[in-house]
């Protein structure tokens, strides 16, 4: 079974709908949540500081990595300040993601073929501050090769897509559409792989659609948020991490 990094945003999400303007106090707390989700048994914390600070802050993240007892993992754009940040905080592993202000959430992959010789600059300075770095990319072949030689160690695979047609599908995997995304991710996975990098896979997963990626041969990781908090908000953030563990047991 992969290891599950829970992704913790939102909850500094709910803290900042009260406390948009608080530099160093607030609630709900992202550290305390951090406790309760290892307690759970999460294998990673992940939280995606946004140059627009919009959730997780810097204050958080400055507390979070000596404090989290599990694998660290910084979601960030290859910014210099954002590669400056990891540097100094120096996470157990970074993850680079394409930013844009007016989504909600990140919605696509990185063009890692588009910024090859910009982004090698930046796995180079990020490797060297110790961080395994990683690359979220949608499934396309041609980014999981971009990626290998810009120096990624990892390609987490967009599963957004998948997600999408399990709903539209009702998870009916006799369905054409269900059958065709799972198989991307699939497909995607045994090429990262081929080419030497770690193959993890998020995005829009949850406790009725994970099942079927979390015995994808080969898959290492797989980061989970948003469903996570949804549910703690009324079991608990424990529970909610052990019950996705669960669900990751059962294809």
């Amino acid at each position: 079974m992969p290891l599950l990094s829970v992704n913790i945003d939102h909850v500094a999400t709910i803290r900042q709908a009260r406390y948009r303007q608080a530099k160093d106090y607030g609630e709900p707390d992202p550290v305390r949540a951090a406790h309760e989700a290892e307690m759970g048994g999460a294998d990673g914390i992940t939280v995606h500081l946004r140059e627009d600070r919009r959730h997780i802050t810097d204050r958080d993240v400055e507390l979070l990595r000596p404090l989290v007892r599990v694998k660290f993992n910084l979601e960030m754009a290859g910014t210099d300040e954002m590669v400056a940040i990891a540097g100094r905080i120096k996470p157990h592993s970074a993850m680079l993601v394409p930013e844009g202000r007016n989504e909600v959430t990140t919605e696509g992959g990185l063009n890692v073929a588009g910024q090859a010789t910009r982004l090698r600059e930046v796995v180079k300075h990020l490797r060297e501050a110790g961080c395994l770095v990683s690359a979220f990319i949608d499934a396309d072949v041609a980014q999981a090769e971009a990626a290998k030689v810009a120096g990624f160690d990892v390609c987490e695979v967009h599963t957004g897509p998948y997600a999408d047609a399990f709903l539209k599908c009702g998870g009916d995997f006799r369905l054409g559409p269900l059958t065709a995304e799972f198989d991307k991710v699939r497909r995607m996975g045994e090429r990262i792989m081929a080419l030497g990098m770690r193959f993890n896979a998020g995005h829009a997963l949850n406790y009725a659609n994970v099942g079927p990626i979390a015995v994808i041969p080969g898959v290492s990781e797989l980061h989970i948020g948003h469903a996570i908090v949804s549910r703690a908000m009324f079991v608990g953030l424990r529970e909610a991490v052990h019950a996705m563990k669960r669900a990751m047991g059962e294809p």
